[in-house]
């Protein structure tokens, strides 16, 4: 017997079994399953043009749905075909089909959950090599030899037996579906995200809690699935709560401060805060830290513990109206009214600045200094996030241009120092001490 018969594949039987004439007649409706196929595909894709990019909705309709409906329509032909004629040609198209739509799947979830072009260059080869290996051992008979292979490969633990087979398989089916499972919840925070009367705390921590929910309650289907018994991870359930006691205990409380900070929604992202001595808005509200980008650029990543445990200031919690206040300083000879009026004229007039009740620009004054009398202006902006600092140095700049065209002296630090001079005679006054009389 021939070596290929005695695999008993799919490849000997096209090799050693087929006549010309069946091959033909295999390959006319295989091409003819094509080119249907294709223009049913052709006539979808016209139809779902709707909703947003539809270019790329077509692009998937096509990757997807020409094999997913070419492997359809071969699998019926196949079937049409058996009783009277023989089908090896189909019998290897069919997994063919089948390897392309699981490789397309794939690369498309790996490009729609992650959107990272070396995670999807790197992990696509994975799924392309496993795949067309897979195809490889089953088109030449291999498969089942390797299973039992790697299903001798084994230990027993009590009543349980675990193979490299169930360890393989378990890796895949948990796999698959922990992909599901952020696939779903990628559609779920998509639909939460056009919901917008939802405040964005409470929307961020549904999407935290669906992800999570949803993850573990993949593992524990896919576990049972594959013939694990879950009860076992009781063990492993205790030996995490062991570190979480140990060594953990700050991940824990930060995971925990996060749900918490994101449910009681004290902290959004947009806020403008100061904690710990850093002033700056919140880009970022993760389950176990929070993304604050200071002013200059930089940005800090806060432990969530921090934040419950510390004072944060909010200065935008309720509303996000921020006040600014600049001190000036004039001269007491200078008319204070005047003065009041340039400021206030200024403060109205910057583009940063509100100019409606009652966050409208307006002055003051404070108190009387040594030098001068100290007024202040008082701005509110609606845009923190944006600094101070240049609102400050124009608001400044234009004080003193128009300070100087009105005549409006702006004071430096002075001291006056009178000297008071008397008659020498006196020598209490002249500093001279003399003698008592009769000594020298």
């Amino acid at each position: 017997m021939h070596p290929h018969r005695q695999l008993q594949n799919l490849l000997g039987h096209l090799i050693y079994e087929s006549h010309q004439t069946e091959l033909l007649l295999q390959l006319a409706a295989l091409l003819a399953c094509g080119a249907l196929s294709w223009i049913l595909v052709r006539l979808a894709s016209h139809s779902l043009t709707g909703g947003a990019d539809p270019e790329r909705r077509r692009r998937i309709i096509h990757a997807i749905g020409l094999p997913l409906g070419w492997l359809l329509l071969a699998d019926f032909a196949r079937d049409l075909l058996r009783p009277d004629h023989e089908v090896h040609l189909l019998n290897i198209a069919i997994p063919l089909l089948l390897a392309l739509i699981l490789i397309r799947t794939g690369v498309l979830l790996l490009r729609h959950l992650t959107g990272n072009r070396d995670i999807i260059r790197i992990w696509g080869r994975v799924i392309v090599w496993t795949i067309w290996t897979g195809f490889a051992l089953h088109i030449t008979g291999l498969l089942p030899v390797m299973a039992e292979v790697l299903d001798s490969i084994a230990f027993e633990s009590g009543n349980h037996r675990f193979s490299l087979l169930l360890l393989l398989e378990a890796i895949a089916v948990v796999t698959l579906a922990i992909v599901t499972a952020l696939w779903l919840s990628q559609l779920i925070e998509a639909r939460l995200m056009r919901t917008s009367g939802m405040n964005p705390s409470l929307r961020l921590a549904l999407i935290k809690t669906v992800r999570t929910v949803l993850l573990i309650t993949s593992v524990l289907i896919a576990l049972p699935a594959v013939g694990i018994d879950i009860t076992v991870l009781s063990v492993f359930g205790g030996a995490l709560g062991v570190g979480l006691g140990l060594g953990l205990q700050k991940v824990a409380s930060n995971y925990v401060s996060g749900f918490i900070i994101l449910l009681d929604r004290s902290i959004r992202p947009g806020d403008m805060i100061t904690v710990d001595g850093h002033y700056g808005e919140v880009r970022q509200l993760n389950t176990r830290y929070t993304l604050l980008r200071v002013l200059d650029g930089t940005e800090i990543i806060l432990p969530n513990e921090t934040l419950m445990t510390s004072t944060v200031v909010n200065h935008s919690f309720t509303q996000r109206e921020v006040s600014v206040k600049i001190p000036v300083q004039i001269g007491y000879d200078s008319d204070v009214e005047r003065a009041c009026a340039i400021l206030t004229e200024i403060g109205a007039a910057h583009p940063r600045t509100l100019k409606n009740e009652p966050f409208n620009a307006n002055s003051y004054l404070t108190s009387f200094g040594d030098s001068g009398i100290n007024l202040a202006l008082l701005v509110w902006i609606l845009d923190p996030e944006l600094g101070q600092i240049g609102l400050t140095s124009d608001i400044n700049r234009a004080i003193w241009q128009r300070f100087a065209a009105e005549g409006i002296d702006i004071p430096y630090p002075r001291r006056d120092v009178h000297v008071f001079t008397e008659h020498l005679d006196n020598p209490m006054n002249s500093g001279i001490i003399h003698p008592p009389s009769g000594q020298s």
